[in-house]
């Protein structure tokens, strides 16, 4: 992005801030959540509000904001990725770009929970409002959902999860829930990858709120992606993480995406700042997974 596009961007806003609304009244909705081969891959961009900049070994990798949309761009751009996965500032910027027409898009929601902060795992819901997801048009919520046994937050984080669930329901929106059984080490938030501790979790998260009609969950590949995928009958997609090597994960991802109930991938960083920084090429590769 130039600086004349940058300078654009602050303008609007400044100037004409009614332009949100009136790009996400004119923009061009999906068909369908999926795409054409019944599978969905929404790029997620939502770690800057939780404080988490890094990736690659760069602990800043994610501080440049028009970098970022820049790379965001060049993504959305492939029409194989289907969506985003964002917190308002960085849609509402998208929106004025023009770079969500024809995708769906889903609105981070609790972003309360600091990375690294003593509080983290009592996660605010801080970020996107159902009401606020469906006045600028956008397809659905996410959370993220951490299951502590040790903290005393985890029962508010379930409950205001259930909440959030029922009303993007009641608001036609589809909830993504992304759950974790996570666990304090040396002072860090850590999750539990295991197959038996994704399992749970996703027992878990697909009892929130009065209905799961319309609840997707947000999983990570396990060593045995068929029995995490079998815990629940809810849609499942796939999440990213930090990826070493992208070859390998494709291969992961290609075991899990097997299961009847995984719709797709949901994938951030990794893609958005790869070792070799092309982009289009690393989305590429995952949208012919698919």
């Amino acid at each position: 992005m130039d600086a004349e596009q940058l300078a654009l961007l602050t303008e609007t806003r400044v100037h004409r801030p009614e332009a949100v609304t009136d790009a996400a009244a004119a923009r061009r909705r999906p068909d369908s959540p999926v795409g054409p081969t019944g599978k969905c891959f929404i790029i997620a961009a939502d770690h800057p509000a939780r404080g988490a900049l890094g990736t690659g070994g760069d602990p800043l990798a994610m501080a440049d904001r028009a970098d970022l949309l820049d790379r965001l761009r060049t993504a959305l751009a492939d029409p194989g990725c289907t969506g985003v996965l964002g917190t308002a500032d960085l849609l509402e910027d998208l929106l004025l770009l023009g770079a969500l027409d024809g995708k769906t898009v889903f609105g981070s929601m609790n972003r309360g929970g600091i990375a690294g902060a003593a509080w983290e795992i009592d996660d605010r819901f801080t970020g996107m409002t159902a009401a606020g997801i469906a006045r600028l048009g956008f397809d659905g919520g996410k959370t993220l959902t951490r299951i502590d046994y040790a903290d005393p937050a985890t029962p508010s984080v379930l409950e205001h999860t259930a909440r959030a669930i029922d009303d993007l329901a009641a608001h036609g929106l589809t909830a993504m829930v992304e759950p974790f059984i996570t666990a304090r080490r040396g002072g860090k938030a850590v999750n539990d990858l295991s197959t038996d501790a994704v399992v749970t979790a996703a027992a878990i998260a697909s009892g929130l709120g009065s209905t799961s009609a319309r609840t997707w969950l947000k999983l990570p590949t396990t060593p045995d992606p068929a029995r995490a995928a079998a815990a629940t009958t809810l849609p499942v997609v796939l999440l990213g993480g930090e990826v070493a090597d992208l070859d390998v994960q494709r291969d992961q991802w290609a075991r899990a995406l097997e299961a009847p109930n995984a719709i797709g991938l949901t994938v951030g960083r990794s893609l958005l700042y790869p070792a070799d920084g092309d982009v289009a090429a690393a989305v590429r590769k995952v949208v012919e997974l698919l």
